[in-house]
């Protein structure tokens, strides 16, 4: 039984402590202490020794910021009951006008004994690594591009501007290296500008082979062997989406998924009035430019090229069959959302949020191509109230699987299942969802 509620602000050189007791009395400051892990560990011993509670008779949280999760994967080892919480779905007063870490230690403590907090996913230590690398290659594709920027800049007011077809190629940078230039200064840049983006492409390059390495002693390399199996996803894009989004069968539904990425379309309803908006943005922004990036190559007709077909090679049939289907569904409703003159923009957000749908199955066959169908399949059936709202929900971060029923039914499969037989279940969840859209663009359409 929980008698103490604990909020920590952390920061980066302090941490204020808020406490709740269980009993509903108002919230205590207890103070502030170091935000180093040995100081924060001997504060929290001196609170339970002051207030008479054991550790298991206390709950903790503080909010996700840049800190990271450090602190509760050490706290969690140690045995303390700790979560982080999203401060974006954090309750605020529309008075609400003084904020100071006093007040947000208070706070959290507060709602936290209420239950009125949302809790995010903490990933799993070597997913933040490789999601490290990753974004750290993103990171050196940027600079590569900066300095390609700059040095077209610089030629451009020096009147050499490119007016060939095919920019930075191997004739572009050929022609860049022989350019003979007017005055020693000039010159001087030219050659600094291109070691600049001799160093950037070189990082690039080593990034992708810190990847390609990390990739066969990683825990999750069936999973990203198999996205690389749908088209739009080589080695960089299935490792970036495999590591920031984590285990996808946590989540219940594929509605879910897309609001947790931030694919779903914000909404301002109220009585019979009805209006959608651009999409929520929340989530995982570098997951969502992967998929979107990955989305435009849905407008080609379906094909399995040859460099597919060796992306393929080692997949089951269940994975590959999902994969056909997807380009298929996907390049069908690419065209016809292009038909009813939408911009290009929005058709890739839509097909980025049919896309999830197809990677959330997915993630199911390999569950259980890799456990040997232990786990029970998803349910085929999904009612109103066991999906969890997209926006602005308090329950959008509560994606614990709902209680499986202990025999098979038409809507569990038995254990003995196979994985083709688990793909149709899944396929069925999915098609549910993918019959609403459909409808939902028909009757927009007509109107």
């Amino acid at each position: 039984m929980i008698k103490l509620y604990i909020g920590l602000d952390v920061h980066k050189a302090s941490t204020s402590i808020g406490l709740a007791a269980a009993d509903g009395s108002e919230p205590a400051y207890y103070g502030k202490c170091s935000s180093t892990l040995r100081s924060t560990e001997e504060t929290l011993k001196r609170i339970l020794k002051r207030h008479g509670v054991e550790q298991a008779e206390v709950r903790l949280c503080y909010e996700a910021g840049p800190c990271g999760f450090v602190l509760v994967r050490r706290l969690l080892r140690l045995g303390y009951d700790i979560c982080v919480i999203a401060p974006s779905l954090t309750p605020k007063a529309p008075g609400e006008r003084v904020k100071t870490d006093r007040r947000d230690a208070l706070k959290l403590a507060r709602l936290l004994r209420a239950g009125e907090l949302v809790v995010v996913h903490v990933p799993e230590a070597n997913d933040e690594a490789i999601r490290d690398v990753g974004r750290a290659r993103t990171d050196a594709v940027d600079d590569l591009r900066r300095a390609r920027f700059r040095l077209g800049a610089f030629l451009l007011r020096n009147g050499h501007g490119w007016t060939g077809k095919a920019r930075w190629g191997a004739t572009h940078m050929s022609y860049l290296r022989g350019l003979s230039l007017e005055t020693p200064a000039h010159k001087l840049v030219l050659e600094e500008y291109l070691l600049a983006i001799d160093d950037a492409e070189a990082r690039v390059a080593r990034f992708e082979q810190h990847l390609e390495s990390l990739l066969a002693a990683w825990d999750r390399a069936p999973w990203a062997r198999s996205i690389q199996g749908f088209r739009g996803f080589r080695l960089v894009g299935s490792m970036i989406v495999s590591s920031e989004l984590g285990d996808l069968t946590r989540f219940d539904h594929p509605r879910q998924l897309m609001g947790f990425v931030g694919l779903v379309p914000g909404e301002d309803s109220s009585g019979t009035r009805r209006r959608q908006g651009s999409i929520t943005k929340c989530g995982n922004s570098h997951a969502r430019w992967m998929l979107i990036e990955a989305a435009g190559s849905y407008r080609l007709p379906p094909r399995v090229s040859p460099e597919l077909s060796k992306r393929q090679a080692g997949l089951s049939k269940a994975v590959r069959a999902v994969s056909w289907r997807a380009q298929n569904r996907l390049h069908k409703r690419y065209h016809r959302l292009k038909r009813r003159g939408l911009h290009e923009n929005k058709i890739k957000v839509a097909i980025a949020r049919e896309l999830l749908g197809f990677l959330w199955e997915l993630a199911h066959i390999v569950r259980a191509e890799e456990s040997g169908c232990d786990q029970r399949a998803p349910s085929a059936e999904f009612s109103q109230a066991s999906v969890a709202p997209s926006v602005g929900s308090k329950k959008a971060g509560a994606l614990r699987p709902r209680p499986r029923p202990m025999v098979a039914t038409p809507e569990y499969p038995s254990e003995s299942c196979s994985p083709a037989e688990l793909s149709s279940v899944c396929s069925d969840a999915l098609s549910n969802h993918q019959e609403e859209t459909q409808n939902k663009d028909k009757k927009q359409y007509n109107a």
